[in-house]
């Protein structure tokens, strides 16, 4: 499988021209960076805030600060050297143009290719593409900042405040932008409209590309899990299992056996 990169906003717009869809999907550490790395099937890892539930443990994005992404973008970038990988700019990290400046650069600094952020913000995203930093816009639901994690944009003015926002981002200098829980029928026409890509979560098929996190998609997540995630695996039990097995070899003195014994 091959994948062109996609580095600047140049290559974004040129991507939804070829009409070939960008894969993206999240990645916080060494050993999935290293396998989407050798895939040859992913365009883009993002690194996202998403690492607060994934990985953290916590029930919200809130509480991922700065010092959380560069720690796992630079695990990421270094060990999936042929992928671009997108930071997200957490919680309360680009409250002014100046200081989403300065935590973009502190993320580029350790490996990552561009940064993405939450919500309708023109002056942040000024700053910090016309310092030539790619930025992908986030619109729809809004983790960071949702009080209810439902669809966005079914009633008609708050669809056209979303289509407003996305071509407010693009003018701006947006490279992309992920839309998150909207209807079908909005995403479709958002993706009309704008020169650059969309990447769709909950937005359905008529995105430029699609997005995941990683243990949803692997089945490692247990619990809820939202309509639009398709898991293709269920590593969640696989791991359980081997766990299990692990378990009962070392109690009843069966591993480790002669064959993983030094001689």
């Amino acid at each position: 499988m091959e994948s062109s990169i996609l580095v600047t906003r140049d290559d974004y717009i040129a991507r939804k021209k070829s009409k070939k869809k960008i894969v993206m999907i999240t990645a916080y550490d060494a050993a999935f960076a290293s396998i989407m790395d050798s895939s040859g099937a992913i365009d883009v890892i993002l690194v996202g805030d998403s690492l607060g539930m994934a990985v953290q443990g916590q029930n919200t994005t809130q509480k991922v600060r700065m010092e959380h992404m560069v720690y796992h973008t630079e695990i990421v970038a270094r060990t999936a050297p042929s992928i671009p990988v997108i930071a997200d700019l957490p919680y309360l990290a680009f409250e002014d143009p100046d200081e989403a400046l300065k935590n973009a650069k502190a993320l580029t600094a350790v490996g990552a290719k561009g940064v993405k952020i939450e919500g309708d913000k023109p002056e942040v995203v000024r700053r910090i593409t016309s310092a030539g930093i790619p930025l992908i816009g986030h619109l729809g639901l809004l983790p960071q900042t949702a009080r209810n994690f439902k669809v966005q944009g079914k009633d008609k003015a708050d669809a056209e405040r979303i289509v407003q926002e996305a071509l407010d981002l693009q003018d701006c200098g947006a490279a992309a932008i992920v839309l998150e829980c909207v209807p079908r029928s909005l995403a479709a026409s958002i993706s009309e409209a704008l020169e650059i890509p969309t990447i769709g979560i909950g937005a359905g098929p008529d995105c430029d590309g699609q997005v995941l996190v990683v243990h949803d998609m692997l089945g490692l997540s247990s619990g809820h899990t939202a309509k639009f995630v398709k898991k293709y695996t269920d590593l969640h039990s696989t791991v359980r299992g081997a766990l299990v097995e692990y378990a009962d070899e070392v109690r009843k003195g069966s591993y480790p056996s002669d064959a993983h014994s030094y001689h």
